[in-house]
């Protein structure tokens, strides 16, 4: 199928796939009604104006509070200015910038190819994508973490390193998740990069135990580890490696461990390749990916980290292969299995979002452009300026751009050359941040309050 090249067929084109996705987004995916949102204002406004403790609210007439670290409660204070409505407009607002600056940097220097026309195709295409979906249906921050991670990968990418880890670090002390990165930039040898996160992460978390010195107390001896606060493992919206082994009934740790850990040797191997190559896109790419799968809990809107495996396959020229695997995460398919995922039928789909993070974990090409669209040096270690002997040729990217695609946002030239290149119904069921609470959440009676 060829793409219109006038402006009156772009136009048209672009208005049919508006309308299209219109009547998609009202009729297929679930509607989450700010649901994890609410969780965020009430949390706030019940510890501001009604001396309530983080860890004890409840939205009302449900069981389901906030889960994050104490320092994301600390971030979230500007909430108690306003009412429910204001924090909606905010968090669009937020999250829309967020997505935008995150699109600039996995297109580089691309974005500026396609004009509106490739503007307009890739919001249509994002528009679809699940994750993206439910992020902000929810209220989510899934988009504002991806955000600050990527600020890491383009300071990186382009030889900005004084500040590199600062995105990460702010990123991992809001949620756990994307302390990963911080395992990135060790493997990567970056280590003043690594300590700069580290430490960013360390002195939020140190700032929110002074703001709130027993519910900090409380989040790190036992809301941290107890998963029964953020909900049900075999759930079907969790599309981890955990999740797995729990719609199959396996609960043995030993298993869910070993599994993790031929993850991660695949991880460090792809990872260490890509670094070495100073593909930081596909770097990061991959760290999402991995993050996803070896969390206990991966809920479907937080699979926004495979956005940039999408713009490594368009980039490596492979925009087929990422326009097949992106529709599929567009379809909410998992959820046909919502209340039975039996039989082969139902481990295959119920974790089709599982076989794709894989997929991608180990055939996504590495070593193509950089984040800026240019060649990349090579990169070796902060205190070993010596090249490693065994990196591969790298190739550069030929100026021949792809054509624009609704399924992502970055796209740029073909690689040549035989080495590596561089440079159901609507619903509110809530997931992630506001699964069921543990038996015996923070209470006034107990010893830790906030």
């Amino acid at each position: 199928m060829k793409l219109p090249r006038t402006e009156p067929g772009r136009l048209a084109l672009v208005l049919v796939l508006a309308a299209a996705v219109t009547v998609f987004t009202a009729t297929v995916p679930l509607l989450r009604d700010w649901f994890d949102l609410r969780v965020y204002h009430g949390t706030v406004d019940s510890w501001i104006h009604h001396g309530g403790r983080i860890y004890d609210y409840r939205v009302p007439g449900t069981t389901y509070g906030f889960t994050y670290p104490p320092f994301a409660a600390v971030v979230m204070l500007p909430m108690a200015l306003v009412g429910l409505q204001g924090a909606i407009a905010v968090a669009l607002l937020l999250n829309l910038t967020a997505l935008a600056f995150a699109l600039r940097v996995l297109a580089g220097r691309a974005w500026r190819r396609y004009g509106w026309y490739g503007g307009a195709l890739t919001v249509c295409g994002l528009a679809l994508f699940e994750p993206l979906r439910d992020t902000f249906s929810f209220g989510q921050v899934n988009i504002l973490l991806l955000a600050l991670v990527l600020l890491d990968c383009w300071l990186l990418a382009s030889g900005r390193e004084r500040w590199a880890g600062v995105g990460i670090g702010l990123a991992a002390a809001i949620k756990l998740t994307p302390a990963a990165f911080i395992g990135l930039l060790l493997v990567a040898r970056r280590r003043r990069a690594a300590a700069v996160a580290a430490g960013v992460a360390a002195a939020a978390t140190a700032l929110a135990a002074w703001v709130v010195p027993d519910a900090s107390r409380f989040y790190w001896t036992h809301a941290m580890w107890d998963t029964t606060r953020v909900g049900r493992l075999d759930y079907v919206s969790n599309q981890s490696l955990q999740g797995v082994l729990a719609r199959l009934d396996v609960s043995s740790r030993a298993v869910w461990a070993v599994v993790v850990l031929l993850v991660l040797g695949v991880w460090v191997a792809r990872t260490r390749r890509a670094v070495v190559a100073g593909d930081w896109t596909a770097a990061f790419a991959l760290t999402g990916l991995t993050a996803c799968l070896v969390s206990p809990i991966t809920w479907v809107h937080h699979l926004v980290w495979l956005l940039p495996s999408f713009a490594v396959l368009v980039r490596a020229g492979r925009p087929r292969i990422a326009a097949a695997l992106y529709a599929v995460l567009c379809t909410s398919v998992v959820w046909l299995w919502f209340d039975d995922a039996s039989g082969v039928d139902g481990f295959v789909g119920s974790n089709a979002y599982v076989w794709i993070t894989l997929g991608l974990l180990v055939w996504l090409p590495v070593g193509q452009s950089g984040v800026d669209g240019s060649t990349l040096p090579r990169v070796t270690s902060d205190t070993a300026p010596a090249p490693i002997p065994a990196a591969p040729t790298i190739a550069k990217a030929s100026g021949q751009p792809a054509l624009p695609s609704g399924s992502t946002a970055a796209a740029t030239g073909k690689v040549t050359g035989p080495g590596l290149g561089l440079a159901r119904k609507a619903s509110s069921d809530p997931t992630g941040s506001t699964r069921p609470a543990a038996p015996n959440p923070q209470s006034s009676s107990s010893p830790a309050s906030s």
